[in-house]
């Protein structure tokens, strides 16, 4: 990891826990910033569509039942294929996690054969487990207090405590973030905050 440079195309890891608000401060750095933005989610989502290797391997793996209409791969068939079934979930995660980390990687170096932009933002809840520090310049860690995610995660997704505890509960803990990350941005407050931290971080290396 070099750490970021002017002049050329900086590759930032983004990381937090759920409901610290990573879509969030992304929304604001990609509306801000010379950059592009990659949510390692969405990149699951369309690497499950026909035509990329991920589809034939799950349809082979879970059967042509988790198929839509369509012939694509239907969201709520292949969850209930896997639901309660361990066995099965880590095979599923076996083929998504290389293949979304493969697209990733494919993007970030056609960026930085262009070397257009400034930054590509890399969002993805596992960054750290999934070896994200050897191929950013820099991660970066979206914290907020527990409390503020609890609202959150009540006010816009619903979730009950018990829920929320369970999730708060598998994620990695406040330490392993910090341990692993260049800079944090501390987002209990409003966007505007967050905002200000990030622009004294990246003042320098806005391209005119």
């Amino acid at each position: 990891m070099s750490g970021i440079e002017k002049g050329r195309t900086n590759i930032i890891g983004i990381t937090g826990g759920v409901g610290a608000g990573k879509s969030t401060v992304l929304g604001y750095i990609k509306e801000h910033y010379n950059c592009l933005v990659i949510f390692s989610d969405d990149v699951a989502n369309d690497i499950k569509k026909k035509g990329f290797p991920a589809y034939d391997e799950l349809v082979e793996l879970l059967g042509d039942g988790i198929l839509g209409d369509d012939g694509e791969i239907d969201r709520a068939r292949m969850a209930s294929a896997i639901f309660n079934d361990k066995n099965i979930l880590k095979k599923v995660n076996n083929i998504l996690h290389p293949a979304v980390n493969q697209y990733i990687i494919n993007i970030i170096e056609d960026e930085k054969k262009r070397n257009e932009l400034d930054f590509v933002f890399v969002e993805a809840a596992l960054l750290i487990e999934n070896g994200y520090d050897k191929i950013a310049d820099e991660l970066w860690y979206v914290y907020a207090s527990e409390e503020v995610r609890r609202q959150r995660l009540k006010a816009s997704r619903g979730y009950s405590d018990e829920k929320i505890t369970d999730i708060l509960g598998k994620q990695l803990e406040d330490a392993e973030f910090r341990k692993y990350c260049q800079f944090v941005i501390d987002n209990s407050a409003d966007l505007e905050e967050a905002a200000l931290q990030i622009d004294q971080r990246l003042a320098e290396f806005k391209r005119t």
